[in-house]
């Protein structure tokens, strides 16, 4: 059980800040009248942060080393951008869980036991609950936005990306507890899934940036075309074939998450003009990082159990 253990709480260190903050980028896109709205985001971001504090509770001397060390757990920038969210949009944020995930330890300091994969099982369920809950109301957003019955500050294409990687979370939670583990995806297909999604945050990044930065504007357009043409050759390559592909991949996504980087660093220190909020620059560098983590494991061939 002890990869039933480490995989479960792998997802829910990324996957599970992921939806919290899904959840509050929607709550904080809300006027003031949707008030049935802003109740159930702010739900839905109450039970997530409570699932991802029981997380980091289990997670010390349990999660592997290349998760902590990736940058899709937490970042440098992460604690800052929480609290410069918080007192833009006056949305409570517990940063003693990014304190307590910048002290966590990798390998196997913790022996996994009878009570570990309990609380593990138990954690498994709240958060596959969560998860429908959430799925079922972005579902509902959009389908309120693109019937124009209610308005939202966030793009519908952003609504469709947060609700696909919902359902991803939710896939691997139930795979993990079907069989206890997770099967080593397909390349062409996890290329497919993260290449849209890296292309998405490019084409949103260049809609909020203020209209001078054009700079970084037409940057972003690049980068949105590059996995655009990624996305075309992925689906016209044989899956037998993918190696040369992934290494322009990654190469790509290095160069893509130092643009993040760089884009974090200048949104947190008040250097660029844009509406974008610091924890959602902070949060798209995190799902680069950890998709960087995963093509960096399938480039050297090895077998990642890591990889979703």
């Amino acid at each position: 059980m002890e990869k039933y253990v480490t995989l479960s709480l792998e997802a829910h260190l990324f996957f599970g800040r992921i939806m919290k903050e899904h959840s509050l980028f929607l709550l904080a896109g809300f006027p003031a009248k949707e008030t049935k709205f802003i109740q159930c985001a702010d739900q839905f971001r109450e039970k997530f942060e409570d699932g991802l504090r029981r997380t980091v509770n289990l997670a010390d001397g349990i999660v592997s080393e290349s998760v902590l060390n990736s940058g899709e757990v937490v970042t440098e920038f992460t604690k800052k951008a929480e609290c410069q969210t918080e007192n833009l949009t006056g949305i409570p944020i517990d940063v003693k869980i990014t304190e307590t995930e910048e002290k966590l330890c990798a390998g196997s300091c913790v022996r996994v036991n009878r009570e570990i994969v309990s609380h593990v099982r138990m954690l498994n369920q709240q958060m596959l609950r969560n998860l429908n809950g959430l799925i079922s109301f972005k579902e509902e957003v959009l389908r309120e936005v693109t019937r124009c019955r209610l308005y939202t500050a966030n793009y519908p294409l952003l609504i469709e990306h947060i609700l696909r990687e919902a359902k991803m979370y939710r896939e691997i939670i139930l795979e993990l507890e079907r069989s206890g583990r997770i099967s080593v995806p397909d390349l062409r297909d996890i290329e497919l899934f993260w290449n849209q999604i890296m292309m998405e945050h490019a084409q949103f990044i260049r809609g909020l940036l203020d209209p001078t930065e054009c700079e970084l504007m037409e940057t972003a357009g690049g980068f949105a075309e590059d996995y655009c043409r990624l996305l075309k050759e992925a689906r016209q390559q044989d899956r037998r074939a993918m190696s040369t592909l992934t290494a322009r991949t990654l190469q790509t996504t290095k160069e893509y998450q130092q643009f993040k980087t760089a884009g974090t660093e200048g949104i947190t220190g008040c250097e660029i003009r844009s509406i974008i909020l610091p924890l959602l620059a902070d949060h798209v560098l995190r799902e680069a990082n950890h998709y960087l983590r995963i093509l960096e494991y399938a480039q050297i061939g090895r077998d990642s159990c890591g990889i979703m």
